[in-house]
């Protein structure tokens, strides 16, 4: 049995981890190409 301590650290670990996966998987699928033009002229 882990000490709740342990838990929290773990946990907090993973989150941090975690941050900006989803908005990089969206990003990955769909493009990162800006929505306004580069090269107008």
């Amino acid at each position: 049995m882990s000490s709740r301590t342990g838990k929290t650290t773990m946990a907090r670990k993973v989150k941090i981890a975690r941050t900006g996966k989803r908005r990089k998987r969206k990003e990955q699928n769909k493009g990162t190409t800006p929505k306004f033009a580069i090269h107008k002229k």
